[in-house]
This record gives structure tokens, C-alpha cells and sequence, in this order.
């Protein structure tokens, strides 16, 4: 009666056992889809880390060439932590010396209202001159030499009175000019 028993079972433990080896093979197949996932996900974070530790290893010059780069910067604008209206007067003041200077009569100046760009604030002026050709060309000359830079956006120049050709022909002269303030 015990070996009949035990050959009656057999057909109900060969399914269980295909069962058995059908889950055993799921599972195998589950392990090795993770396996290959976590691979190649070691393998992104090790560029990804490869890359952080050279940046890390170059931080110094880094930091050096960023400094390099915003002392660059703020010589062609003004810095984002000056206000706009300071920034404007300064220019206007700065502006009005070069004119000055150079012998022309700044009849007046104005400092408009900033236009937003994405990087910069561009604040405008509008500057009305008078004065000779040579004194206007010596001006024009010096304003690139202003640091933060002074950028010409427009000039008009007229003549004052009736030309004679042994006196020097006086000018009135509006410029737009305008400056760059850094935004961050």
C-alpha cells in the first residue's frame, strides 16, 4: 500500500513541479532584469561621479576663472548690487565730465527709464551738447575709455547759425547713449 501511495501522488507533483520550476525561472529572469538595470545605472552614476570629482579637483581654478570673469564683467557694467538709479547717475555724471572736459557745454542730460533684457538692465540717456567739431571728436574719443562701458546708441549733430569759413562752425550735437546693469 506504500508504494501504491506513493505513485499515485506522482501526477499531482509533476504539476507542482513545473509550477515550482516555472516560478524558480520567473524568478531568475526578475533577478537578472534588475541586475542588468542596477548595472547600467552604476555605470551613469560612475561618469556622473567621475565628472563631479574632477570638477571638484579643479575647483580652485574654477573659482579663479569665475572671479576672472565677473571682474571682466563689471568693468563693461555696473554690478547687479548697484541700483539702477545709482547706476544711471553715475553714468550721467561720468558722462557729463567727459563733455565737460573736453570743452563742450552740456546744454542737458537725462537719465530715461531702464528697459529689462533678459542678462542686463539697459539704462538710456539722452545728453544735448554744443560745442566745436574738434571738442566733439576728442569726446567721442574718450567715452570707450570709460569703465563700466558707455554705449553709443544714436547721434545727431547739427549746425548752430550760419556757416563761415574762417570762423570754427559751432555744433548741437544729441546723443543716446546708454549703460549695462548686471541682473543677478
Amino acid at each position: 500500500m506504500n508504494a501504491a501511495f506513493r505513485w499515485q501522488r506522482v501526477p499531482l507533483a509533476i504539476p507542482v513541479f513545473l509550477l515550482l520550476i516555472l516560478f524558480s525561472a520567473l524568478g531568475l529572469y526578475y533577478v537578472k532584469v534588475k541586475h542588468d538595470w542596477a548595472t547600467e545605472r552604476l555605470q551613469e552614476i560612475d561618469q556622473r561621479h567621475a565628472r563631479l570629482a574632477g570638477l571638484e579637483a579643479s575647483r580652485v581654478e574654477l573659482d579663479k576663472a569665475e572671479s576672472a570673469a565677473r571682474e571682466a564683467l563689471y568693468a563693461i557694467v555696473y554690478p547687479a548690487n548697484q541700483d539702477v538709479s545709482q547706476a544711471g547717475n553715475d553714468a550721467q555724471r561720468r558722462i557729463r565730465d567727459v563733455f565737460t572736459k573736453a570743452g563742450l557745454l552740456v546744454v542737458s542730460s537725462q537719465v530715461l527709464a531702464p528697459r529689462i533684457d533678459r542678462v542686463f538692465d539697459r539704462i538710456p540717456m539722452a545728453v544735448r551738447l554744443e560745442g566745436d567739431l574738434v571738442a566733439v571728436q576728442g569726446s567721442l574719443m574718450e567715452l570707450p575709455q570709460l569703465s563700466p562701458k558707455v554705449l553709443v546708441d544714436g547721434i545727431t549733430v547739427q549746425t548752430i547759425g550760419a556757416v563761415k569759413a574762417d570762423t570754427p562752425q559751432r555744433l548741437a550735437i544729441q546723443l543716446s547713449l546708454s549703460v549695462l546693469r548686471a541682473r543677478q
